[in-house]
């Protein structure tokens, strides 16, 4: 029996946690999965980390692969990830439709809650976002950054008072109890990212790390790749 090492990004927490019940069940193995924002897991594993399997934006799959740290010919497209905003459960959902009511639920929340501008796909892009409406200064008191999508959505669902709003990519608003999704970015400002997962060039279990990435990129998990807010490449 196997037990394989899974380094991702936050995005795909809740496939890995669906595919790893499937994966221990058929006496596969054993996952032990870390999750952080895309750039923190790339630094992980640049700093020596164990790694059977390596979930990543597709650019940064490639970008390994190129390197050495990933075994060739082992990537499989998972889905495309949107990002989108988010209220606690059971608030007024305010409209997202179009750039001008983006703007305007931004300028009207009490907080903002996101995850790192540097590291993560949805941080990042966030401040981009604020960027193209010219609202940074304006409601740079209100904004809360957090090292990843998961703990930024927590953070909300724990969040007193009302006309709170979070952004980042959808899977970790699904994932998130206390969190409900208000709509994804508008057309303008839309960001839908690629995952991919690779077994990693040191696996000491290559067989079944390959395993585990035709599980998570298979058929048999494509209705819980969609519900969970992966959609078709």
């Amino acid at each position: 029996m196997a037990n394989l090492n899974v380094l991702s990004g936050v995005a795909a927490q809740g496939l890995v946690g669906k595919a790893q019940e499937r994966f221990s069940d058929k006496g596969a193995g054993t996952i032990e999965a870390s999750f952080a924002a895309v750039g923190s897991i790339v630094d992980r594993l640049h700093a020596g980390a164990a790694c059977d399997v390596m979930i990543l934006t597709g650019p940064l799959i490639s970008r390994l692969a190129s390197e050495g740290l990933l075994r060739a010919g082992s990537a499989r497209a998972l889905g495309t990830v949107k990002t989108g905003l988010a209220v606690k459960a059971g608030a007024r959902k305010p409209d997202v439709s179009t750039a001008q009511a983006v703007e305007a639920a931004f300028t009207s929340a009490r907080g903002i809650y996101f995850p790192d501008p540097v590291k993560a796909t949805a941080g990042i892009h966030f401040m981009k976002v604020l960027a193209m409406l010219g609202i940074h200064e304006q409601v740079a008191p209100k904004l809360h950054a957090f090292p990843d999508g998961a703990a930024a959505m927590q953070a909300l669902a724990a969040a007193e008072g009302e006309d709170l709003i979070g952004c980042t990519q959808v899977t970790e608003i699904l994932y998130t109890p206390g969190v409900e999704s208000a709509g994804n970015l508008p057309r303008k400002f839309e960001l839908s990212t690629m995952y991919t997962a690779a077994v990693c060039s040191r696996s000491t279990n290559p067989e079944a790390a390959a395993a585990f990435v035709e599980l998570l990129a298979g058929d048999a998990m494509r209705a819980l790749r969609e519900a969970g807010g992966i959609a078709p490449g």
